[in-house]
């Protein structure tokens, strides 16, 4: 009975690490070339790509938070429904962040034509479908102009983008989830506060430093209130000065999974919908023809 019992649990341990070996990895640079052209075809000729920036998180996070958040969201929804995932994707919009140490801010010029060059890259080896899955609020902007600028001249893939996956989770969800923040208050939310320092004590806890998160005051300046009804580039840093907003005290592991948890659901649905839908090429290829020619555009 045991020698059965043995050779049983021995039939089933080869077969789980024989479909382990086989499975395609999800990162792009961790695929073989034979296995990437197979990897092209099982994604559905998706691929997604985290975008985040190097920047500082208050006086306790790493420079690299949002990319690693990014990163780790975006792999552990591709592991279930599989798309290649890029490497991170660093180079965004930064500048206001220039007085803090360790910050990378290239030029926009720069900026905006490694990602344009990149998304081409992308679709030269194969993905017609792209998916830009953004963390860094500074991003936002730069994203929907990018998307819309595909129009300015025909592609031969689509652009799918998220510009913040912060705002993915609807009313219902952020619900939900106040189970899991007992006791962090709203205060505390925001740029390296409550929420991101609990993700980050998920996807890298031996990188957060607890013990200096109340070292410097996340606190709102408001030292542009004089003007409530504009909008400036340097609101941030008038806020903000710190590059901190909210406190990542009171942030805890069990909230960080529940926040990840919630996202990757939501990624999930976000890749199975590009992955079903047809009728953004049709309206690119129909939108680029009618450019060509506008005065035979019919009105419907």
């Amino acid at each position: 009975m045991k020698k059965s019992m043995l050779i049983l649990l021995a039939a089933v341990f080869l077969h789980a690490f024989s479909q382990q070996s086989t499975a395609l990895p999800v990162k792009w640079e961790e695929l073989t070339v034979p296995d990437f052209v197979k990897a092209v075809e099982k994604s559905g000729k998706v691929c997604i790509v985290p975008m985040g920036i190097i920047e500082k998180h208050g006086p306790h996070l790493p420079l690299a938070t949002d990319l690693i958040i990014a990163r780790d969201l975006c792999v552990e929804a591709a592991k279930k429904n599989y798309v290649v995932v890029f490497p991170e994707f660093y180079v965004g919009q930064i500048d206001v962040a220039r007085p803090q140490p360790g910050t990378i801010a290239y030029s926009p010029q720069l900026v905006w034509k490694i990602l344009e060059e990149t998304c081409d890259e992308i679709a030269r080896n194969g993905f017609d479908k792209i998916i830009l899955a953004n963390w860094h609020g500074g991003n936002i902007s730069l994203l929907n102009y990018f998307a819309q600028t595909t129009l300015h001249q025909r592609k031969n893939y689509s652009v799918y983008f998220v510009p913040f996956i912060f705002s993915l989770l609807d009313s219902m969800q952020q619900k939900q989830l106040k189970k899991f923040s007992a006791g962090i208050p709203e205060s505390a939310m925001g740029h390296a506060g409550a929420d991101e320092t609990a993700m980050m004590l998920i996807s890298r806890p031996d990188l957060v430093k607890m013990a200096r998160a109340s070292d410097e005051s996340g606190k709102n300046l408001n030292r542009l209130n004089n003007v409530p009804d504009v909008k400036t580039g340097i609101d941030w840093y008038a806020c903000y000065p710190n590059h901190y907003s909210g406190n990542g005290s009171p942030a805890t592991k069990e909230y960080g999974k529940a926040l990840c948890d919630a996202f990757v659901d939501k990624l999930i649905q976000v890749i199975q919908e590009v992955k079903n839908d047809t009728r953004l090429k049709e309206l690119y290829e129909q939108f680029y023809k009618e450019s060509e020619n506008p005065l035979q555009t019919l009105p419907r």
